[in-house]
C-alpha cells in the first residue's frame, strides 16, 4: 500500500438522479461494492465512457490502480488513476429521453464530441 497526497482539486461528482439510480442497481447485485467509470479508446472522436459494477474481488485486485470516491452512503465510484486527468471535474447525471434512460457525462475536459454523442476528444 502507498500513501497518497490529498488533492482538493480532484473530483468527480454525481447528480441526485445518478446517485439514486446507482444505489438501486448496486443493491440489486450481490457483492457489488460500487460502480466503475472507465475510458475506452473508441468511436470517431477518441474516447468513450464505460460504466460497470465493481465486485468485492475486483475492488481488492484494482486497489492500487483506482481512485475511489465515496459519493454518498451506498454509492462508491471507482476510477482508474490513469483516467483521472481526463475525467477530473466530470459530473455524472442519469437522464431519461423518451423510452431510453442513460448516464450522461458533463466533462469540462472534453473539447469535442462526435455527431452521435458516443465518443469525445480532448486536446
Amino acid at each position: 500500500m502507498t500513501i497518497e497526497q490529498f488533492n482538493p482539486d480532484l473530483k468527480v461528482t454525481m447528480s441526485e438522479t445518478a446517485i439514486k439510480h446507482s444505489r438501486k442497481e448496486i443493491a440489486k447485485t450481490a457483492g457489488c461494492q460500487g460502480i466503475r467509470l472507465t475510458l475506452e479508446t473508441s468511436g470517431c472522436s477518441g474516447y468513450m465512457y464505460e460504466i460497470s459494477f465493481v465486485s468485492e474481488e475486483e475492488a481488492k485486485e484494482q486497489f492500487d490502480k483506482d481512485q475511489t470516491f465515496a459519493i454518498e452512503e451506498g454509492v462508491t465510484l471507482y476510477i482508474n488513476k490513469q483516467h483521472l486527468p481526463i475525467l477530473n471535474g466530470t459530473e455524472i447525471d442519469f437522464i431519461t429521453k423518451g423510452l431510453n434512460s442513460m448516464f450522461q457525462f458533463n466533462n469540462p475536459n472534453a473539447t469535442a464530441e462526435c455527431g452521435c454523442g458516443e465518443s469525445f476528444s480532448v486536446v
